[in-house]
């Protein structure tokens, strides 16, 4: 399933892996922000906002760079002048969304796959977004989407894993920790609450922006992409930045046919053919 992400607005969710923020060194980004439970994420930030027809282009509403679309399932263009840029292997959920008074009612997932949010590590930056686009290529989502038949415990995503690799000279290195889609803080039904909640309510404030003011001003969209959180590191993973030539592999994979190191031979072998299998792998270029 192929999706036209340049008209579906595209977030992440921050904080939905314990321990995720603090390898990232981001930790600190989120010290004033307050959740309901101490596991819960910790904001849903933009990653692209499309323009939608006849809508007036104000930079006072949606920050320029965020309709820069920054979608690429083959390359990672590497950010000029930055030295530190991480793989943050994610499952994506694409979900319809429906509407009233400029209110999303409901949140419903359709398809998942392999996310790379791909990051930059910086102090000082306002806000989340401006870590994650940076122009061209400078996130990833895969070509290839699976069905989601229902988004809660007993469905499809209970089978499902993410797994990442940095493959350097030839060598897959795991990247991030093999981690199960169930294990997520917030997933199911409790996440899809709390999405619909910032969708609506999030507002401009600390690292967080505030959501529902972009979508009105995209027309109040069908569909979003979400990439659910990214995953905690593996110590190879949290000491190693992506470098030219490197190439970032993020899958999301049937645990009940596969094994981390099946998994690990298929990345070496660029066997990326199983149809249930979500890959993602991208080239890094200067």
């Amino acid at each position: 399933m192929e999706i036209n992400l340049k008209v579906t607005p595209c977030f992440g969710v921050a904080g939905n892996f314990t321990g995720h923020l603090e390898q990232a060194g981001e930790a600190k980004d989120f010290e004033n922000v307050k959740t309901a439970e101490a596991n819960a994420p910790k904001a849903l930030f933009p990653t692209y906002i499309p323009i939608a027809p006849e809508q007036i282009v104000d930079e006072n509403i949606v920050p320029l760079f965020l309709h820069n679309f920054p979608f690429d399932a083959d390359k990672i263009i590497f950010p000029k002048g930055e030295q530190k840029v991480q793989i943050e292997p994610e499952c994506a959920v694409i979900c319809d969304l429906t509407w009233e008074n400029e209110k999303v009612t409901a949140v419903k997932p359709r398809y998942f796959g392999a996310s790379n949010d791909c990051s930059i590590r910086k102090d000082g930056a306002k806000k989340i977004s401006i870590k994650k686009n940076w122009g061209q290529s400078s996130k990833g989502l895969s070509n290839h989407l699976i069905g989601i038949d229902k988004f809660s415990s007993g469905g499809i995503l209970d089978n499902y894993r993410i797994a990442s690799f940095l493959v350097r000279d030839g060598i897959a290195h795991p990247y991030g920790e093999d981690s199960a889609v169930r294990d997520y803080s917030y997933i199911y039904e409790k996440l899809i609450n709390w999405i619909t909640d910032k969708l609506n309510n999030q507002k401009d404030e600390g690292p967080a922006e505030e959501i529902n003011r972009y979508l009105n001003a995209c027309k109040c969209p069908q569909q979003i992409m979400i990439s659910i959180g990214a995953t905690r590191y593996t110590d190879y993973g949290e000491h190693n930045f992506l470098q030219d030539g490197d190439k970032s592999v993020v899958a999301v994979y049937p645990e009940s046919k596969y094994t981390p190191e099946q998994i690990q031979t298929l990345v070496e072998s660029e066997s990326f053919f199983d149809q249930e299998i979500s890959f993602l792998s991208q080239q890094i270029v200067l």
